[in-house]
């Protein structure tokens, strides 16, 4: 099969699938797999609530639901959070995706949990990786033909692939925000993800970007562990601005997460800051990770846009 369809399984198979087990992964406590903001408590949820409803400008933050895609069965971002929205919505996984007419779309690392293709140069053709199951074990192969997700977009590939170049393809993560972007919903769409441009994509990330993470510990060996282990894939910024570009979204814009709660949430930066004064709290604490550039600050993204 694919490698997109072994992703598929692996993460999302309601029996074994890595997502479906009832356990922890996230957390910096021993046997979870990761962290993410929303492992810094509740400071996160302030920002992002915060920073949400200064994008809205003039428009009523009561008029509208947060809607989270992607929630974990804890209720979310701002399930501890006191905000000025008119309710939340989390929606998890295997819920149905149905969004309210007037909504705040946000999603914290969803996007890079989407199905990707692996490609490979070889002889100056772009070939499909894929995996196989031989003598009871997992290896990657290479596949005749392209899978049909790739062929649909094969016209925008390199026209020469480099020898042994690893090109990772999220198509999911760009079909994701296709499947959001296309109801009929007004709002504002905000992703925090970790990503690179088209560009970069096919010239700078010769190996590839899907990676494994177990027990806080990252991987290469893909098929390790299958459902037992986390798979990411860097999302193709360029495709989610074209997606929500063509759905009638105003100027999408890309900013790091450091300077997207700068720009967008220094009240409450400022609030933090003077009722934690004269302490390093743990408040403070989860605000430096979120913001410096040698933690959160630049490794993670954030698109949004607004759509009237």
């Amino acid at each position: 099969m694919s490698f997109a369809d072994y992703m598929a399984l692996a993460l999302y198979d309601p029996a074994a699938g890595y997502y479906a087990r009832a356990r922890r992964r996230i957390g910096r406590e021993a046997g979870s797999d990761f962290y993410t903001a929303t492992s810094l408590g509740p400071v996160f949820g302030e920002l992002v609530a915060a920073a949400s409803a200064d994008l809205l400008g003039p428009r009523p933050p009561g008029d509208f639901t947060f809607a989270e895609i992607g929630a974990d069965d804890a209720g979310g971002a701002l399930e501890k959070t006191p905000h000025p929205f008119g309710g939340i919505l989390p929606v998890s996984l295997g819920q149905p995706l149905t969004l309210p007419p007037r909504a705040i779309v946000f999603s914290n690392e969803l996007f890079d949990a989407q199905p990707c293709h692996r490609l490979v140069g070889r002889d100056g053709l772009w070939r499909e990786l894929g995996v196989a199951l031989r003598d009871n074990s997992l290896e990657e192969v290479l596949l005749p033909d392209l899978s049909l997700e790739v062929r649909e977009m094969a016209g925008r590939l390199p026209p020469v692939a480099p020898e042994g170049y690893q090109l990772d393809l999220p198509l999911a993560a760009a079909q994701l925000v296709r499947e959001i972007a296309v109801q009929s919903w007004s709002g504002l769409f905000v992703a925090i993800d970790y990503g690179k441009s088209w560009r970069e994509l096919v010239e700078e990330t010769p190996a590839g970007t899907v990676r494994a993470y177990h027990r806080h510990r990252q991987s290469n060996d893909l098929l390790d562990r299958p459902g037992e282990q986390d798979l990411t894939c860097h999302v193709c910024w360029d495709w989610m601005v074209e997606a929500l570009n063509k759905a009638g979204f105003a100027v999408p814009t890309l900013e790091s997460q450091e300077a997207f709660f700068v720009h967008h949430a220094s009240p409450a930066l400022g609030a933090i800051a003077a009722a934690e004064a004269g302490r390093l709290s743990s408040r403070k604490q989860g605000v430096m990770q979120l913001l410096h550039p040698a933690n959160m600050g630049r490794k993670f993204q954030v698109l949004w846009a607004l759509r009237d």
